[in-house]
């Protein structure tokens, strides 16, 4: 059976670093659009130092797994846009693109003569989809932004950690995925209004904003009573019990979500105290939350002598949501991820092969996959300036002779 990925067709240009955009263009790589990564021997993705193998690797800056996941189903070429020739190019590549995504500083492109308007002029109805961490407008607009701090200034750590205690971030740049997938859906939507009305246009996705519209109803509940929600750990909000309780083995956790009197009765059926459930401290919703500790006491006394999973498939045969807290070993060797097919073998020219998570949409009629890893530095300048750009071998070279295009990164940079 043929078929055509829904994106086949659209052509990207990736002028993205890091996490927030990469992953932003690997989502709509992954749906079929051809994703051209930008980089210059000077000016290269720092995810590509990211590859813990130490720099007396050959070729290190190809083996990054933090690149190598984020960049896969993509194209690459080198090209220096502060190179008046190197601009003209990349102009060129614009006028035979449709989309063209930037998390670069803001003003950084128009310091160059790129605004949006030189674009446009280049190709008419491009779509430039900029991903600021503050917005291209108001007072913060120039502050540097890394994905760490955007948890805190998006109000999100407010709300994090222990009852009495400080807040926790959550582990990982979170603001850097929420922003990617927001840039994904916004590329998705600008290309619905083209194809309705013609037109393209420019698009801001201010990464803090993505964020924050994560936590919209602390937002709206402030605005109502003026009230900062109290951190909570592990616990809800309006349900009991409800956290990560220890279990069998080092470092083992089962977590357990109860919302209803037919849940909690399940739950007493699942650790063995069928009469827990006529205790009148448990009898109902607001009794469980008023004694949330001595239920945690209770549930941590039966799940400390069985394995995660043991718990898990106890509650969850009486109904019960609860599941095993999965380290990434584990995470990797997981029966049901394995049986789905989720992780997928990838084969990279320079790092070898290894298994990475799949594409995060299953369409029935349109089945995607990771048709490409991550590609080399430069890997595709040939294609691009010669194919697309109609370059003679002559001239590619004579442009890599004068620094308007590379194949290595300069690596005195990001090492």
């Amino acid at each position: 059976m043929s078929y055509r990925l829904p994106l086949a067709g659209v052509r990207i240009l990736d002028l993205t670093m890091a996490w927030a955009g990469p992953y932003a263009t690997r989502l709509l790589a992954d749906m079929g659009a051809e994703a051209i990564k930008i980089e210059a021997a000077d000016n290269w993705d720092l995810a590509r130092s990211l590859h813990f193998l130490g720099h007396e690797t050959e070729r290190w800056y190809n083996k990054s797994a933090f690149f190598n996941h984020l960049n896969r189903n993509k194209l690459a070429c080198a090209l220096d846009l502060s190179q008046a020739r190197g601009r003209e190019l990349f102009l060129g590549l614009v006028e035979k693109s449709d989309v063209l995504i930037e998390n670069l500083r803001p003003g950084a492109l128009e310091g160059l003569g790129l605004t949006y308007e030189t674009m446009c002029a280049a190709r008419p109805d491009i779509i430039l989809v900029s991903m600021p961490g503050h917005g291209k407008g108001g007072p913060e607009s120039d502050y540097i932004t890394c994905g760490t701090h955007v948890e805190q200034l998006s109000g999100l750590t407010s709300l994090t950690g222990y009852a009495g205690g400080e807040p926790r971030k959550s582990g990982i740049s979170y603001g850097d995925p929420v922003a990617g997938i927001a840039a994904a859906g916004a590329v998705a939507a600008a290309l619905l209004y083209r194809r309705r009305t013609g037109r393209g246009q420019h698009v801001e996705v201010a990464q803090r904003e993505t964020m924050t519209n994560l936590i919209g109803e602390f937002v709206v509940g402030y605005s109502m009573n003026g009230r900062q929600p109290p951190r909570l750990g592990n616990r809800h909000r309006s349900m009991a019990p409800h956290g990560a309780y220890p279990c069998a083995g080092e470092d083992r956790w089962v977590a357990l979500a109860v919302g209803s009197d037919d849940e909690f009765a399940g739950l007493c059926r699942a650790i063995g105290w069928p009469d827990l459930a006529s205790d009148p401290r448990f009898a109902d919703v607001v009794s469980r939350y008023r004694h949330q500790d001595e239920i945690d006491a209770i549930i941590s006394e039966w799940s400390r002598n069985r394995t995660p999973e043991e718990a898990g498939q106890a509650l969850q045969q009486e109904g019960v949501a609860a599941s095993p807290v999965l380290s990434i070993p584990q995470l990797m060797d997981d029966p049901h991820l394995r049986a789905r097919d989720f992780f997928e073998s990838v084969s990279h020219a320079e790092a070898g092969v290894w298994d990475m998570d799949g594409v995060a949409w299953r369409c029935s009629g349109t089945p995607a996959h990771v048709r490409l890893p991550a590609p080399c530095f430069a890997e595709h300048n040939r294609y691009v300036f010669g194919e697309l750009l109609g370059l003679s071998t002559a001239e590619i070279e004579s442009l890599e002779e004068d620094g308007v295009i590379g194949s290595a990164p300069l690596l005195t940079l990001h090492d």
